[in-house]
């Protein structure tokens, strides 16, 4: 699988706006990604599928073949700064396969969403995100990171629980589609020796299931 993850771009707004309709529908007003991007609490983060491009928002063309998808996996391979770098790709028309965006107040990152395209799903991406948005967090000097998912959703439950989540609250009624509650979860002490070597052992597990290579994060 070829994928990496790097910051959110302006250009890239039309892809991850048509992924959280997808996974959100319910959710309204619908996120104004512009906004975030201009907001100096919000990060957001997309994983790019390097095998795919689009001519133009919305629009997919070919995954690449042969020789041209073997130059692709080198550059993505040995690029400097890959995993959060800031290089764009000389394509300049990267496919978005998921992304995920947090707010940072004081020493806490709130995860606002998580969402990968359904034709993705079940293929490592979503992990992957939450990988970045860990590694990410940390590198910001963050201490807890805290998010909500409905308490029907088993498969965030047990992924989050993984990654060292608990419950830690429950808002009930919380999604305005069919109030549903929602189970609140914590990651604290993010930066500390156990937890960071759990995640190194996730990391290394993903790889070898995935085999989607991580790198670290450009400074």
């Amino acid at each position: 699988m070829s994928c990496y993850v790097r910051l959110m771009r302006k250009e890239d707004i039309d892809q991850v706006t048509k992924i959280d309709r997808e996974a959100f529908p319910a959710m309204w007003p619908p996120v104004n990604y512009q906004r975030e991007l201009q907001n100096s609490l919000a990060h957001y983060i997309v994983a790019c599928d390097e095998e795919r491009t689009v001519e133009k928002p919305g629009v997919e063309v070919a995954p690449q073949r042969g020789f041209s998808r073997l130059k692709s996996r080198v550059r993505q391979w040995f690029s400097y700064g890959r995993f959060f770098g800031n290089e764009m790709p000389s394509s300049g028309r990267q496919y978005i396969s998921g992304f995920a965006g947090f707010w940072i107040m004081a020493d806490e990152a709130h995860i606002i969403s998580l969402a990968v395209r359904e034709t993705h799903r079940h293929q490592g991406v979503g992990e992957l995100l939450l990988i970045a948005t860990i590694d990410l967090a940390t590198q910001l000097n963050t201490r807890i990171i805290t998010l909500e998912v409905r308490a029907s959703n088993t498969a965030a439950l047990g992924l989050y629980g993984k990654y060292g989540f608990t419950q830690v609250g429950l808002r009930r009624g919380y999604y305005a589609d069919n109030k549903e509650d929602a189970i609140l979860m914590s990651a604290e002490n993010i930066t500390s020796a156990p937890f960071q070597a759990n995640l190194q052992q996730l990391k290394q597990s993903h790889f070898r299931k995935w085999g989607i290579p991580l790198c670290e994060i450009a400074r």
